[in-house]
């Protein structure tokens, strides 16, 4: 996206809706040759509508959009309704949506040519060459890179749960090679662990041990390395390292499909449980200090969010699937 385009608010709803017709026709795979030459001049015509177009390819792909139910038939043909919504839905996306939103919040190109990747809601398991396991939660991309002296996995975003294989050579030995995690921030080194690390969206990072102990080392703090010992997490920027504290009970529950919280903020809450499900998920300031607690399935998360009413005086309204705000009952 340009420059220009970074600082627009919103897109005029107008060129919004035309954009969301062309970019769906584009994609259904039923565009002609026409079409296609059509849509191109219309990009060209204006630069909001270029723009509006590449907002479309950012919040369609963040938003798990294409392709098949929702893209649209050619034009002239009869339009089904749940196409119409099709169009609506990503059409009130572009309008509404801030473009910084958008661009923070697609995954950059570096993420989609990652080695190992996950989409929004899929968790899976990737074996290394030498049996460390890593699962990889929401939305998660990660480089592998193994070498002659060392092991290393880059987290470019996400989280990831590491159970470490001891290397074909005992440490001490010459030709020992280090496992190593490294995320925006700093450095990881495993010291025969199993433990988590997150790459938060705030330009920090964290770390919880679950077994051995974990070395960290910030990138811009030369000489500093803190140890995190088993039972013990600690989040850290690229100039400092939290002091360690005690692990949360439920570091790795999401490796099991599992969101456990105790006493949680609703908006925290619902930050969270929006990871692992497509769109905006928005609690209203109304009732963000309410409080949550229990154990929730993150395999399909529209249940939590209709459970929420029976517990708590809230209601849950939907705009789209892709677009649902927590508010106070009765509003």
């Amino acid at each position: 996206m340009s420059a220009a385009s970074a600082q627009r608010v919103v897109v005029d709803k107008a060129v919004a809706t035309q954009a969301a017709q062309g970019f769906l026709l584009l994609q259904s795979g039923e565009a002609t040759a026409a079409d296609r030459m059509r849509w191109t001049q219309w990009r060209a015509a204006d630069p909001a509508h270029e723009d509006a177009w590449q907002r479309a390819e950012q919040v369609s792909r963040k938003f798990d959009l294409l392709p098949g139910a929702l893209a649209m038939p050619a034009l002239g043909r009869t339009v089904r309704a749940d196409r119409r919504a099709a169009v609506k839905a990503l059409a009130l996306l572009l309008a509404a949506v801030p473009a910084g939103w958008v661009a923070w919040r697609a995954s950059p190109a570096r993420e989609w040519l990652a080695d190992h990747r996950t989409a929004t809601g899929e968790r899976r398991e990737v074996r290394l060459p030498d049996g460390t396991r890593i699962q990889l939660n929401t939305a998660t991309a990660i480089d592998v890179a193994y070498d002659a002296t060392l092991r290393r996995v880059r987290l470019r975003a996400g989280e990831i749960l590491i159970d470490t294989a001891p290397d074909r050579v005992p440490a001490g030995d010459p030709a020992y090679r280090p496992f190593v995690v490294e995320t925006a921030q700093g450095r990881l080194r495993a010291l025969g662990t199993r433990f988590v690390v997150r790459q938060r969206e705030d330009r920090r990072s964290h770390v919880g041990v679950l077994e051995g102990a974990v070395e960290v080392r910030p990138d811009d703090a030369q000489g500093l390395v803190v140890v995190v010992r088993a039972g013990e997490q600690a989040g850290f920027s690229a100039l400092a390292v939290d002091a360690p504290g005690a692990l949360d009970p439920g570091a790795d529950d999401w490796s099991r499909g599992v969101l456990r919280v105790k006493n949680m903020r609703l908006q925290d809450f619902l930050a969270e449980l929006g990871r692992y499900r497509p769109g905006v998920l928005h609690c209203d300031p109304a009732v963000a200090e309410l409080r949550v607690s229990g154990v929730f399935q993150l395999r399909d998360t529209t249940p939590v969010l209709d459970s929420l009413p029976q517990a708590l005086p809230v209601q849950v309204m939907s705009r789209t699937r892709y677009w649902v705000t927590v508010v106070p009952a009765g509003s």
